[in-house]
């Protein structure tokens, strides 16, 4: 069995986030909740590719919106593709962003935060949805287990008809909501669908034992 080791510990403003190394790989742990860890790392990418297919095909140099750094999968991913343009990253936790300007997860994020078109905004997630005057072309979401195991109990508003709203205003038209989960969900698929979202579907990545990754995906309607 791997060695397990704390590497630090702090208190914000949402509760208690952990960053631990276990054996090779470092993992983020959130009010006791296991979030991510750096073992794997092929459905953060995909989060990222499936939300760049599904853009219409004369996108030139779309702007995505991570919502989420996590241990930089996704972001590392979106800076090493040549056709994204503006790449920003909402991240509430100051210790997850510490963790990779400073510490042991900017291995992973290093080239990607030094690239010109990447910008980390400081915020919770649900407010910048619900406050920001920005769009993008795409918002790539991955901040919870899925839509119905959030990380903490305000999250659940992102994935309600009004938090659904905030995302579609955030998007340019033709713009796509790609939101990560450790499960599918049908009712959040349908809860896409009132949302006025078209085109909903979900795509898979297989693991080994129990139920897979999905990505859901849907278009603001042009």
């Amino acid at each position: 069995m791997d060695d397990i080791a704390t590497l630090d510990r702090r208190q914000g403003p949402h509760g208690e986030v952990v960053l631990r190394q276990r054996g090779a790989h470092f993992e983020i742990i959130a009010n006791g909740c296991f979030l991510m860890d750096t073992s794997d790392g092929r459905s953060e990418r995909l989060l990222i590719d499936a939300a760049y297919d599904t853009l219409p095909p004369a996108a030139t140099r779309p702007s995505v919106l991570i919502g989420g750094l996590g241990v930089g999968f996704s972001l590392a991913h979106a800076a090493r593709d040549p056709r994204w343009g503006q790449i920003a990253v909402v991240e509430r936790e100051q210790a997850i962003i510490d963790w990779h300007r400073s510490g042991p997860l900017g291995a992973i994020s290093g080239p990607a935060l030094s690239d010109s078109r990447t910008r980390i905004i400081p915020a919770d997630l649900v407010d910048y949805v619900r406050t920001a005057q920005d769009t993008f072309d795409a918002l790539c979401l991955d901040i919870d287990n899925g839509p119905g195991w959030t990380v903490t109990e305000g999250n659940g508003g992102l994935y309600s008809a009004a938090g659904l709203a905030h995302c579609a205003r955030r998007l340019n038209p033709g713009g796509v909501l790609a939101v990560w989960s450790a499960q599918p969900s049908s009712a959040f698929e349908q809860a896409l669908r009132n949302a006025g979202f078209t085109g909903v579907h979900t795509e898979e990545i297989r693991v080994a034992r129990g139920v897979p990754d999905v990505v859901h995906l849907g278009v603001r309607p042009a």
